[in-house]
């Protein structure tokens, strides 16, 4: 990788959910405030960066990453998921997001789309998750409002249902 002015703004240009995406970032601009303030991705929250909290996770190349620890220009031509790319419409929730609504399974939303995304990504790898293995999950995550346990429920319940809808579509 080229050395980086610490005064310019390089272009960095990745897919986001999907889609073709571009920004001009200085070398030391963090990917959570790249996204919020130059692609306009708010979904992605700030809450203690340092990479405690979980409030930033999102996905990168596939792996689960906390935006506040990486560099803007560091996502130059990787694939970037947010929670802006969980519905599968506009119009629609997703399995999980629906579970959540249902569980109410947030409060002040500030951690949601955080848990969201390390949840979606855990229940792809993980199909049968018992409860402990959820809450393992949700230890990388500081949530002041719900006390976690309409998480876990909402979790489990969208993992149940993910397992029918493969099923469906598999014997269809």
């Amino acid at each position: 990788m080229p050395r980086l002015s610490a005064d310019a703004r390089h272009l960095v240009a990745f897919t986001l959910n999907g889609r073709p995406v571009k920004g001009l970032a200085s070398p030391r601009l963090l990917l959570s405030d790249f996204l919020r303030h130059e692609i306009g991705a708010t979904g992605t929250h700030v809450g203690c960066e340092h990479g405690v909290c979980g409030a930033c996770t999102i996905v990168v190349d596939g792996m689960l990453t906390r935006a506040c620890l990486m560099l803007a220009v560091q996502v130059e031509g990787a694939t970037v998921r947010t929670v802006e790319g969980l519905a599968p419409a506009p119009d629609r929730l997703s399995i999980l997001q629906a579970a959540f609504r249902r569980h109410h399974a947030l409060q002040c939303g500030f951690c949601t789309a955080g848990i969201l995304m390390s949840l979606d990504t855990f229940l792809r790898e993980t199909p049968e998750p018992d409860e402990a293995q959820v809450r393992d999950l949700l230890s990388g995550h500081l949530c002041r409002c719900t006390g976690y346990t309409p998480i876990v429920r909402a979790a489990l319940e969208a993992a149940a249902e993910l397992r029918k809808s493969k099923e469906e579509t598999t014997h269809a």
